[in-house]
């Protein structure tokens, strides 16, 4: 059974979508703080966390940052502000997905199981792609550069994964949304666009003169032929 830690410091939030989450077979656990977050992450072990921005004593950016640091974890941030910058800041601290308040407890159950779909996806797949120094493990969900480990996020990963499939084409920020949500896009595209800024942190020399991930102007991106 699927572990889901959920951080809110409203309680009424935290038993609603902790019964949503138990009706669809998840193991909850709880916490309403950001020091409780991440007490309970390293007593349970959970296997994807939602955590609220605005959070007593700790932000939830920073217990972001904090989780992030040692896991890849995937995290679904929510916040009772929807600003573009509120957004952006989530998915740069680390967060795989941002849902605003108020939210539906379906379609946040519904992004969870598609996350955890994403990261088990691979354990039947055995293909590996290599462009130049840079190699995308689908099976092992691991990307090297230059034989290195390279941390990414789960949504991140399946980003590079979905461009290295095919490498040469290009994809646009739509495509690449739709496949990241097996074919029921949710979220908005300007989200593709951090995620990308945030790989090319990682696997580029030269972030703002990209080798790997190249942009496709007016349209996406798409990853270098081999």
């Amino acid at each position: 059974m699927k572990r889901v830690l959920v951080v809110d410091d409203e309680e009424s939030i935290l038993k609603i979508v902790g019964y949503a989450l138990s009706q669809a077979g998840y193991e909850v656990h709880t916490a309403s703080d950001g020091i409780g977050a991440e007490f309970m992450f390293a007593e349970v072990h959970p296997d994807i966390v939602i955590l609220d921005l605005m959070l007593p004593g700790k932000s939830g950016l920073d217990v972001a940052r904090d989780l992030r640091a040692e896991s890849n974890i995937p995290i679904i941030m929510l916040s009772a502000r929807g600003d573009e910058v509120d957004r952006i800041l989530g998915l740069e601290f680390g967060a795989d997905d941002y849902v605003t308040k108020p939210f539906s407890p379906r379609e946040l159950v519904s992004r969870v199981k598609a996350i955890l779909r994403r990261v088990d996806s691979g354990a039947d797949d055995k293909s590996c792609v290599t462009v130049g120094d840079l190699e995308v493990d689908s099976r092992s969900r691991q990307v090297r550069l230059s034989g290195q480990p390279i941390h990414l996020t789960s949504s991140e990963f399946s980003i590079l994964l979905h461009l290295a499939k095919h490498p040469g084409t290009a994809y646009s920020r739509y495509a690449i949304l739709t496949a990241l949500w097996d074919e029921s896009p949710v979220g908005d595209e300007r989200a593709i666009d951090v995620h990308i800024h945030n790989i090319r942190e990682k696997i580029e020399t030269d972030p703002k003169s990209p080798t790997y991930i190249l942009t496709v102007r007016g349209f996406g991106y798409r990853l270098r032929e081999p």
